[in-house]
């Protein structure tokens, strides 16, 4: 049994296309999601399909290291083969990062490396781009700069706003992050030297199967 936590900041719809795709099946269970808001509906979901949900909340902790302190001695309780971020509105630590080095997954609603951050619909749209995307990427110290597993490509069109293509985005986010988390679970996937490695095949700048 491969065992997971999810750690969410708000909605959790990510979340819960795990828990339709992975949780119980093929040896995977999610042991926990964690939230750092106790309002975050990601924990209801969790709720729902039986799984613990923990808050450490994080407001009022204005020390980055202590509140990352609490949180992987939370995440440590469940002995998880695999830490997944979904929608975790949080910039990590490195001594947090390296602690879960080759075993964090984080999903970024852009084609990386183009766009990391925040509003990057927007900022795709502002720059006239014809296309837009999403990436499952192992978690490293630079932000939204580890190494891609898999990316996923929709349209812009000429009269899209930021809403429409967040939610032509979000679709596939649904369908690309459990297969991910599948193949991680199913030793097809693992991170050496600092590259995603995909059925003991190296993988490139855009990832698995890219154009």
């Amino acid at each position: 049994m491969k065992k997971l936590v999810v750690l969410v900041s708000g909605n959790g719809s990510n979340l819960q296309a795990i828990i339709d795709r992975c949780h119980g099946n093929n040896g995977i269970e999610i042991s926990a999601v964690i939230a750092n808001k106790e309002d975050a509906y990601g924990l209801t979901r969790a709720k729902d399909a039986g799984i613990e949900a923990v808050v450490v909340p994080s407001k009022g902790i204005s020390d980055r290291s202590q509140y990352d302190s609490q949180l992987m001695a939370t995440i440590d309780e469940y002995s998880p083969d695999l830490i997944v971020l979904a929608g975790f509105m949080r910039i990590l630590t490195p001594e947090f990062v390296r602690h879960y080095q080759g075993k964090m997954l984080n999903i970024h609603p852009s084609l990386l490396p183009k766009y990391t951050g925040l509003n990057t619909h927007q900022r795709a749209i502002d720059a006239g781009d014809d296309e837009h995307g999403t990436s499952v990427h192992f978690v490293t110290e630079e932000l939204d700069g580890g190494p891609v597993i898999l990316q996923t490509r929709v349209p812009i069109f000429e009269d899209d706003d930021a809403d429409s293509v967040f939610g032509r985005v979000q679709e596939q986010e649904h369908r690309i992050y459990p297969l991910v988390v599948e193949w991680f679970c199913q030793g097809r996937l693992n991170m050496a030297n600092d590259k995603a490695v995909m059925d003991g095949e190296v993988l490139g700048q855009s990832g698995y199967a890219a154009d």
